[in-house]
């Protein structure tokens, strides 16, 4: 048996008297790619951070090669060729990019040339030529990105932890980050590579462990398990019972339609029409102008020309303000930037679309009225959280997007465009969220969902219209649903299925 490069043995960790970790476990050899799976609260994260020192367990041990070691601090995982690059990039966004890859071991006299040079030389291996002198918040999210792997190559990292690496990147920039990762561990670097996008992990993983509440449940390698086991061992249940019954949404009139929308060559003569309770989805590449389209109809941006009806009845929006007081919500791609308030509490992000519904006279939030909605909605949406006076930024993923959800559900509305609902998140809150979704249909909504998970749209909608440079290029019916039609679409820009069906 190869000896583990690293190993964490029983480890336990407790936060006030919660069980983050319950005897975890974790073998890394050099060399491979080692994916960590589990629901958002499994204790993966948790786990990682006692790997990276940030956090002392209050039993089980780490080994190095055998030796039993202690990881005291940050410094002392990194001087063990150990970095963690976050979902969130610790990045210092004001400085330069040579500044940030040697920020650890920056010397009290900088000779810039040789500095920028080596720098410049450790992208170049990573096949990126990024100016070194370049201020990384200039860079693009993948390049940033990139600098964080180059900051753990300047460190002669032996062990890698890659959280949710692509979950804001585009599909081109996350095969990139996927090839380097192929290419880390050719040269011997152990990564472990915590993701929910599935697909990924059997593309890339040699082993993956599953953890569920704060516990190790299995280790198997891709070729010898299957995707719907690996759900199965996550949740507990199969992936076939992710998605409510379409057939279950009863459609009424129209609600909404869009007619000829134009904005700059981003939205090219987009027109469509969602009826109560109807699923509409947006399909279509990265770029295709599915984010755009759904901020022109919230009146996040003007277009240049087209018309918005609700109800049949002609309106202008000019404002978001405008379209929430007309009844249509948008739930943003970028949750944490667009969503919510990170550092205010739940009660006043779920309540803040909606204030009037718990204000007092003179304007004051009527206390007691404000924890009946929120609590109730809190219930509805199954939030998990340490109370409603919480900051939202204290949440996971998944829990964060129900504030969001809460928020449009406390707000009403007719009509509500959800743009990737569940990135970034785990396959247990997905269901979750998916049957919000369903029930936001079944109460008479026009939904509308944009997303790049294919299953999700098939799963969910009720129809799929697919967009390409900008413009809806066809209309896929549950019958056709398939990843080869959507794409055959998508690539070639044509309406109808001729050309798909030559995929099947």
């Amino acid at each position: 048996m190869v000896q583990p490069l690293i190993e964490l043995r029983d480890i336990v960790k407790t936060f006030g008297g919660i069980h983050a970790l319950k005897g975890a476990q974790l073998q890394i050899r050099a060399g491979e790619v080692h994916a960590l799976l589990g629901e958002n609260g499994a204790g993966k994260s948790t786990l990682m951070r006692v790997l990276g020192g940030e956090h002392t367990p209050d039993s089980g041990t780490v080994y190095d090669k055998g030796e039993a070691v202690q990881i005291k601090g940050p410094k002392a995982a990194m001087a063990r060729g150990i970095t963690l690059i976050h979902q969130e990039m610790a990045l210092a966004q004001e400085l330069t990019v040579a500044e940030n890859i040697f920020l650890h071991d920056l010397p009290t006299f900088i000779a810039w040339p040789k500095l920028r040079a080596k720098a410049a030389n450790i992208l170049r291996r990573l096949g990126f030529e990024i100016d070194p002198a370049a201020t990384v918040g200039d860079l693009s999210v993948a390049h940033q990105q990139i600098v964080e792997i180059a900051r753990a190559l300047s460190q002669d990292a032996r062990v890698i932890v890659f959280d949710e690496p692509t979950a804001v990147l585009s599909t081109q920039d996350a095969n990139r980050l996927l090839e380097i990762i192929s290419d880390l561990r050719s040269v011997g670097v152990a990564i472990v590579y915590i993701s929910h996008r599935l697909d990924e992990v059997f593309r890339i993983a040699d082993r993956m462990t599953i953890m569920k509440d704060g516990q190790w449940i299995a280790t198997e390698s891709p070729q010898q398990t299957t995707l719907q086991e690996v759900i199965r061992l996550m949740v507990g249940r199969p992936v076939d019972q992710l998605f409510s019954d379409r057939a279950t949404y009863g459609m009424g009139e129209e609600v909404l339609r869009v007619e000829k929308l134009n904005a700059r060559r981003k939205v090219r003569d987009v027109s469509f029409s969602v009826r109560a309770g109807e699923v509409v989805g947006l399909g279509g590449l990265v770029g295709s102008g599915r984010t755009e389209v759904a901020r022109l109809i919230f009146g996040a941006d003007r277009c240049d020309s087209g018309d918005i009806y609700l109800h049949g009845k002609k309106v202008s929006l000019r404002s978001p303000q405008q379209a929430v007081k007309a009844g249509i919500a948008l739930v943003p791609e970028d949750r944490k930037r667009q969503g919510v308030v990170l550092d205010m509490p739940i009660r006043a992000n779920v309540t803040m679309a909606n204030d009037k519904a718990v204000m007092a006279p003179l304007g004051f939030i009527h206390s007691s009225r404000e924890t009946q909605v929120v609590s109730k909605l809190a219930q509805q949406m199954r939030l998990k959280c340490a109370g409603l006076h919480a900051p939202v930024s204290s949440l996971s993923g998944g829990n964060q997007q129900k504030v969001v959800l809460a928020k449009w559900f406390n707000l009403g509305g007719q009509v509500i465009i959800l743009d990737e609902p569940t990135r970034g998140v785990d396959v247990g809150a997905k269901r979750e969220i998916y049957q919000l979704i369903a029930e936001l249909a079944q109460q008479g909504m026009a939904v509308v969902v944009i997303s790049s998970e294919h299953i999700e749209l098939f799963g969910l909608c009720n129809r799929v219209l697919v967009m390409s440079e900008g413009a809806i290029c066809g209309e896929l019916q549950p019958d056709d649903y398939s990843e080869e039609n959507l794409l055959s679409m998508a690539m070639t820009h044509r309406s109808s299925l001729s050309h798909a069906e030559n995929f099947r």
